[in-house]
């Protein structure tokens, strides 16, 4: 008999985290906090077993593994690991791995939270950090210091101005553990995991649940790295709800189609908006004149739900925003509905005026996430606005 070929991505995230249902389709929530045990024998074995699922839930939880397996199956993983936030799977992540006198190299362009993490507790616990231009081939491995580095921490596409990092060069790189946050792209976007990279991150709390109701996070890679983790992950305490998980899951389900329609509305909104004349740049990783289209084109399935654009000298943003009818002003990604933030204002308002201009952000920088309405009434709510 012939062996049955490999699901894809749309597949597995349908069928795949169904080990806490029994026979039901819907993936129960178990709110259990400790589960009894049948004798002392049995309680010795769960206290002292790796991610033991009927213990504690600061240990494990049916509801949150059935997450934690699809996450696997969609990432081509061996193993996955959730979180309370996208920065508790970050911050468990950096402690596990990463002791006093260790050394990080990241990419600059990236969420202002990992940099005030890497800038913030972890320098004042003697971790230091190399921030470098990712999308310059040949950046992050000059950066690494044989012995000392530990770990390689790379967004893309990246907050807020969607530039790339090769992942085929960052899987290359030996010696220090490499991650990759790869919230924007979505495990259907791209699977950095399969060209060689360690460790692929999210936050779950947007395109993977992706009706704005959850905060979590979640990190995928060989079983033993994501054991070990998990073995900080206890101690650090950055547990997610069995009920949160449940709705992430149900998320999941849908993912493929809410991702495939807001990911053609991005595109086509980016090319539109590329010959608007209060535009006066649109950043998109599926345009052709993006600087790095050739290796958005390789390395990923689907251009992503985000895009960025500059504001002409005529247009202020607190203008626009009380024009729109649709679109709406909020601080997040991922959902049904299409939102937007000054990336200045908002997720990088704590870095200083030269840090944000270092890395391109200016105060006409927009981030719009793109949703499930219709792309011609979405362009018809920014024409209006932007008029």
């Amino acid at each position: 008999m012939n062996e049955r070929p490999r699901h894809t991505a749309a597949t597995e995230a349908i069928s795949a985290g169904r080990i806490a249902n029994d026979r039901a389709l819907s993936t129960p929530i178990w709110t259990s906090a400790v589960w009894e045990a049948p004798d002392a024998d049995e309680a010795a074995r769960q206290a002292t077993s790796v991610r033991p699922e009927r213990f504690y839930s600061r240990y494990g939880n049916p509801t949150v593994r059935a997450f934690e397996d699809a996450v696997a199956a969609l990432e081509r993983a061996e193993a996955a690991l959730a979180f309370g936030s996208g920065m508790g799977a970050l911050s468990t992540v950096l402690f596990a791995l990463c002791s006093a006198g260790d050394h990080v190299v990241a990419s600059r362009n990236c969420y202002a939270g990992t940099k005030a993490l890497l800038d913030g507790p972890a320098a004042r616990l003697g971790i230091s950090t190399t921030w470098v231009d990712a999308t310059r081939p040949g950046a992050i491995s000059e950066a690494v210091e044989s012995g000392r580095t530990m770990l390689v921490i790379a967004e893309t596409p990246s907050n807020p101005l969607l530039d790339l990092v090769d992942l085929d060069e960052l899987g290359s790189i030996t010696g220090p553990f490499t991650v990759v946050d790869s919230t924007f792209a979505t495990p259907l976007g791209q699977c950095p995991l399969e060209r060689g990279v360690d460790l692929v991150m999210h936050s779950a709390t947007k395109g993977i649940a992706g009706h704005n109701d959850v905060t979590m996070g979640v990190v995928a890679g060989e079983r033993e790295l994501i054991d070990t983790i998990w073995g900080y992950g206890v101690i650090h305490g950055a547990t997610p709800s069995p009920f949160d998980a449940m709705l992430a899951l149900r998320g999941l389900r849908t993912l493929d189609v809410r991702h495939e329609r807001q990911c053609n509305s991005a595109l086509e909104l980016a090319r539109r908006l590329r010959g608007h004349a209060s535009v006066t740049a649109v950043h998109h990783p599926g345009l052709e004149d993006h600087p790095q289209f050739d290796m958005a084109r390789e390395q990923m399935a689907r251009f992503g739900s985000l895009l960025s654009f500059e504001l002409g000298p005529q247009c202020g943003y607190s203008d626009i925003v009380e024009r729109f009818e649709l679109i709406r002003c909020a601080t997040s990604l991922g959902g049904p509905e299409t939102i937007m933030c000054q990336p200045s204002s908002t997720t990088h308002a704590h870095l200083s005026h030269d840090e944000r201009s270092e890395i391109g952000i200016t105060d006409s920088l927009i981030r719009l996430s793109v949703g499930l309405e219709s792309v011609d009434d979405l362009w018809a709510d920014l024409e209006i606005a932007l008029r």
